[in-house]
């Protein structure tokens, strides 16, 4: 495994801290091995889901499914103003609606 770092190429992309690069190898069974201090960075184990996605520029990009994840929230957090409450906002809706239904059936 071999593993390069070029911060001047990483502050010029608007990285703060250089991004690191590393050497592996195919097996023939299709696998690469991510190694220890990725896993570690990206809080994976033995059995960890990961989303494994190929640019357009062909590089391929492994993200912890948490990753991915906080970064939804981040995304959608953008479109939600601050104090608004969706679950709650969702439970009424289903209360109202069940308080329809039940009155539909109800009726003669």
């Amino acid at each position: 495994m071999h593993k390069t770092a070029d911060a001047g190429f990483c502050r010029m992309l608007g990285y703060t801290t250089a991004m690191e690069s590393y050497t592996a190898r195919l097996e023939k069974s299709g696998r690469i091995l991510i190694p220890s201090a990725i896993r570690r960075q990206l809080g994976l184990s033995e059995g960890s889901q990961v989303i494994v996605k190929v640019e357009k520029s062909g590089a391929i990009r492994v993200t912890s499914r948490s990753q991915a994840l906080a970064k939804a929230r981040e995304e959608i957090r953008k479109y939600i103003p601050a104090g608004r409450d969706l679950v709650a906002e969702l439970i009424q809706d289903r209360r109202v609606e069940a308080q329809r239904e039940d009155k539909k059936a109800t009726r003669p």
